[in-house]
């Protein structure tokens, strides 16, 4: 008995650098189904801790395959409830997939865990989004307040064929404007849209929001 569990034991452990093998010719020659395919061998043989659900999330990610990549979160989430990428990816996919309500939850565990105004912007843009403007004004508030780490933008359609990249602290001022302007706070809605042109005098969509006040 002790030789079958043993060979089971090696015969494992061979299937596995196999598959890990495949894994990266398939990277090396640029396959993402072979890819797939090997991270979903190496989970079964690795069992439930398998790391290689982590990267399996980002792949579907990549690819804009939201539905399985939540899924795969969560699997990871519950091993380690404070993995930020996976919070991150996690929220995002929720809100790509218009799941509101639970992106504000995935959003509002990544405020609370890291304080960036990034995170306290996405929870004030969705609650606007669900028109729950009271808990986005407040949301946006408690946002302004907070330093700006620079590793985010927020990229904004202009019409069609255009898109324009806005920093991170005018979208913030913008996202109040129109907040405010919903709750017929017109002189804040004023002043936030002045002010998101003082951080990016060319940012269109600020402008037009203002000349409409006028």
């Amino acid at each position: 008995m002790s030789f079958i569990i043993g060979f089971s034991q090696q015969s494992k452990k061979d299937e596995i650098a196999f598959q890990k093998n495949i894994l990266k010719k398939a990277k090396d020659y640029g396959d993402p189904t072979m890819t797939k395919s090997a991270f979903y061998k190496l989970i079964v043989l690795e069992g439930e801790n398998s790391t290689y659900k982590d990267s399996l999330a980002y792949l579907y990610f990549g690819t804009r395959q939201y539905a399985p990549c939540f899924m795969i979160t969560q699997e990871v989430l519950k091993r380690n409830p404070k993995h930020k990428e996976m919070l991150e990816i996690q929220a995002i996919s929720l809100e790509s997939l218009g799941a509101y309500p639970k992106a504000i939850e995935a959003y509002k565990k990544l405020f609370a865990m890291t304080n960036d105004n990034y995170f306290g912007y996405s929870i004030a843009k969705l609650y606007y989004n669900t028109k729950k403007f009271d808990e986005a004004y407040s949301m946006i508030l408690k946002t302004e307040k907070l330093n700006d780490t620079g590793n985010y933008k927020v990229t904004y359609s202009i019409n069609k064929t255009h898109n324009q990249q806005i920093e991170l602290l005018a979208a913030i001022q913008y996202l109040k404007g129109l907040i405010a302007t919903e709750l017929k706070k017109k002189d804040v809605a004023k002043a936030s849209y002045q002010k998101a042109l003082s951080i990016q005098p060319e940012f269109v969509l600020a402008k037009e929001k203002l000349e409409n006040l006028k």
